[in-house]
């Protein structure tokens, strides 16, 4: 089948043609193509090549090594990148994560048979001519997630490929076909045995979903949980994730919807367990506190200035999600227009200006607390953010030296 090459793939037909014109088959290959067929947004454009990695290494002036021993360089070509992996086979998976050994092959028919699911294994060459040898194609007009070949075998290699599995189901709104879902349900416990970042970042992509409804219904039907951090110990939290979800786009934010689910887990045990990064634990717990803010005052300017405006969007959806209210981030966004401040920094009074006004105090914490004060009154309105009206508020309330 030869379709006309989409015109995010042009600038990259130059890296294909510049193999062919050395005596090598290159091809675009996997998720970029299957993206494309869906009119869903293209993220990284990969490339399937005959030639050994050190033979593309050669033929580019901009190269960088990342995976030599499995086939795989970064070609910098114009200002963008592509990932560009000789064609291979693998052997078993012995870690259930890397295989063993690779080898390299020549024809892109070998390569496509070692991939995960038929939509992934999907090959186009810079003239548009598709190769799609498991019919990877029909399956995406279907909306059906079905493994290459055997299942059992798929997953046992890497068993990460169930959360896979759900996490296009999650993104894409597919129905996971039957064979394959059985296979899912035997091997569950292979995620046992899977590095705790892999599923964490895999987990946050299944949350991130546009369809994480459909992801869910089959999360909850191969009884996942029992094999993930925290949830294996806690089995009502899953009974207890809202019927109707919607897409959390950090993974802090799903912490926090498992901390208002089961309060009794700290934020920092799922941060321990999952281990998860610094500003993960930051968005998590910023959220947590947000939500019982708003649960027991509503929204106000406090809570709005209290937030990074990067979670704004998860906050409203952890809002409608538990709270059942109807919350949207440009009722939030309005607030934050109208902050009278928007960080400490902003106040017309600072530490320095603090000694001047109480220059018999020594310098300590009841600097910081005071400024805390100040940051409050003029976010909630009690105070303009003039120098003078904050400096007769001071003098009437003068800070406590402790």
């Amino acid at each position: 089948m030869q379709v006309p090459v989409p015109k995010q793939f042009e600038q990259a037909c130059d890296i294909l043609k510049r193999m062919e014109l050395n005596g090598h088959k290159a091809y675009f290959v996997g998720g970029c193509l299957r993206d494309w067929l869906l009119g869903r947004p293209i993220g990284d454009i990969d490339i399937a090549t005959s030639a050994h990695p050190q033979t593309v290494q050669q033929m580019f002036e901009k190269v960088i090594p990342v995976g030599l021993q499995h086939g795989t360089v970064i070609v910098r070509y114009d200002q963008q990148s592509y990932e560009v992996t000789t064609f291979r086979v693998e052997d078993d998976y012995s870690d259930q994560r890397h295989p063993d050994a690779v080898q390299f092959v020549q024809t892109i028919d070998q390569d496509l048979q070692r991939r995960d699911f038929t939509i992934n294994a999907l090959a186009m060459n810079r003239h548009g001519i598709m190769i799609d040898p498991f019919n990877g194609k029909e399956d995406l007009e279907k909306g059906l997630i079905c493994t290459v070949g055997n299942s059992y075998e798929r997953f046992r290699e890497d068993p990460l490929r169930i959360l896979r599995a759900l996490r296009f189901s999650s993104q894409l709104g597919f129905q996971i076909e039957e064979a394959t879902l059985t296979a899912m349900n035997t091997l569950n416990a292979g995620i046992a045995t899977i590095a705790v970042e892999r599923i964490a970042q895999e987990t946050a992509k299944f949350f991130e979903g546009q369809y994480i409804n459909t992801g869910m219904h089959y999360f909850k039907t191969i009884a996942l949980s029992g094999y993930l951090p925290i949830l294996k110990d806690y089995p009502a939290i899953t009974g207890r994730i809202p019927q109707h979800m919607k897409s959390l786009k950090s993974f802090g934010a799903v912490i926090a919807l498992f901390h208002w689910i089961e309060p009794a887990i700290p934020i920092q045990e799922w941060v321990k367990q999952w281990k998860c990064s610094n500003q993960i634990k930051h968005d998590a717990s910023a959220l947590a506190e947000a939500l019982s803010y708003y649960h027991s005052k509503g929204l106000d300017h406090w809570l709005v200035y209290s937030l990074d405006a990067n979670v704004y969007s998860d906050f409203c959806r952890l809002v409608n999600i538990l709270l059942t209210e109807d919350l949207s981030a440009y009722a939030v966004r309005q607030i934050e227009a109208s902050l009278p401040i928007h960080s400490k920094k902003d106040l017309e009074i600072d530490g320095t200006e603090l000694r001047r006004v109480f220059p018999a105090y020594e310098p300590g914490r009841w600097i910081g607390r005071t400024l805390d004060q100040l940051e409050k009154q003029v976010v909630t309105g009690q105070l303009a953010n003039r120098q003078e009206t904050l400096k007769e508020w001071l003098k009437c309330n003068p800070p406590v030296i402790t």
